[in-house]
């Protein structure tokens, strides 16, 4: 093979991959404003402070990821609607099969960002914008009770109307709801789904659990609408509260998560310069 047909096959084979990224975009990603060196710093923290995981990680296949997680799938189908098999195909195609330096390091299997009301940890990496900020997890099952969460919004709706194995409807509905930005995410979903035989663990359910169903999950997106944002990891109002610095933190972090800018942060704890420490306790309220 000459060099012009090999740079040639390798241009194709990285359009080819390229093309088929997606990126949740059900608003803006509220973290972008942060240096290389910050970004570098923060990821380095996250990674250290995952590094027994990370260290005993084993490569999954497609047939392992599923047999892994297919109960929790089934669990978060029964709770909100979402059909197991959606959820197991994006997990799948999200994360390649749990493999991705995403799932990982940051637990991440969705590809979920950062948003306005994420508080949690966060880590950086190139997706759409350079530094792109995606939510960090403490173990997997976070990442996957954060997905069901994380459709809770209102441009989702009308999603959890549908049966919840009505696995081809939910897939062009979550790609005509914004969740992703390639043309091609419902069929990548569906073609997984029939590949895998996913759809096994979709359960139908009658019309009197479907409309209990329906109407709980509505009205918790209803009441989530305009709702004031919580610290989630305490699941309560940062008013009047101290925040101890835990391994991972820093102050762009902290600041992000309670609402206000780093050098509002210093300004209340005096702090000179940059360095914080764990176990620091931190006035989080101006």
């Amino acid at each position: 093979m000459n060099k012009t047909c090999y740079f040639f096959l390798i241009g194709v084979i990285c359009f080819s991959s390229c093309s088929a990224r997606k990126t949740v975009s059900s608003s803006k990603n509220s973290k972008n404003s942060i240096s290389n060196r910050d970004a570098h710093r923060n990821n380095s923290n996250i990674q250290k402070a995952n590094s027994a995981s990370m260290a005993g990680y084993k490569s999954l296949s497609s047939l392992d990821y599923i047999d892994r997680f297919k109960a929790i799938a089934i669990q978060e189908m029964n709770q909100y609607g979402i059909p197991a098999s959606i959820t197991l195909a994006q997990g799948l195609f999200e994360s390649g099969a749990g493999n991705s330096d995403l799932a990982r390091i940051a637990n991440n299997h969705f590809g979920i960002k950062c948003t306005a009301d994420w508080k949690g940890k966060s880590y950086y990496k190139d997706d759409d914008q350079v530094n792109d900020c995606f939510r960090v997890y403490d173990n997997p099952e976070d990442s996957f009770r954060d997905h069901s969460t994380f459709l809770k919004r209102k441009n989702y709706a009308k999603l959890f109307e549908l049966d919840k194995n009505d696995y081809e409807g939910w897939a062009r509905g979550l790609k005509a709801a914004g969740y992703a930005t390639n043309p091609k995410y419902p069929e990548l979903l569906i073609n997984l789904i029939v590949k895998y035989n996913l759809d096994q663990y979709d359960r139908a359910e009658g019309e009197a659990a479907k409309i209990k169903r329906e109407d709980r999950v509505l009205s918790q997106i209803n009441d989530n609408i305009g709702k004031a944002n919580t610290d989630t990891l305490t699941k309560t109002k940062p008013d009047d509260k101290i925040y101890t610095v835990k391994q991972g933190d820093t102050l762009y972090n902290i600041s992000k998560r309670f609402g206000i800018t780093v050098d509002e942060l210093k300004a209340l704890n005096s702090i000179p310069d940059n360095n914080i420490h764990i176990g620091q306790k931190l006035v989080v309220v101006k």
